[in-house]
């Protein structure tokens, strides 16, 4: 039996300017970054988002497309200024268009140090299957 690597696009979309929503935060705005697994039975999406807990996470699946936002609350010590810093605060925020290979009532999501996992699991017809075979 030989071990087969599947690739998997991800499509991000840009929406048409009529067709997105005017931010009312004044702060920046990041793409996570993203790793994206497939198991037998399932997609696993890994999402670096500092700072970020199960409180200040949005996620929606809308019309195929899954969109999470992130708001995180940045702590600042009191009495002390900034030195220097090597990253900035920010929101964040990423969308991908699913296949109607993905089951959308089962996709879960958990939030650990700072990491997001989604598991997206497949849908009975995306799963494989094994056929047995008969002697005669």
């Amino acid at each position: 039996m030989t071990d087969q690597t599947k690739t998997i696009e991800v499509k991000q979309e840009n929406l048409p300017a009529e067709q997105t929503t005017e931010r009312i935060r004044d702060r920046r705005v990041y793409s996570p970054r993203t790793d994206i697994y497939e198991t037998a039975n399932e997609l696993v999406v890994l999402m670096d988002m500092p700072g970020v807990d199960e409180k200040s996470l949005d996620i929606v699946l809308e019309k195929n497309i899954l969109t999470i936002k992130a708001f995180p609350a940045f702590l600042h010590p009191e009495n002390h200024s900034l030195a220097y810093a090597e990253y900035g605060e920010g929101d964040f925020e990423r969308s991908f268009s699913l296949s109607s290979e993905i089951n959308r009532e089962g996709i879960e999501a958990s939030v650990k140090l700072g990491v997001l996992t989604l598991r997206l699991p497949k849908a009975g017809a995306a799963k494989p299957q094994k056929i047995s075979v008969k002697a005669g």
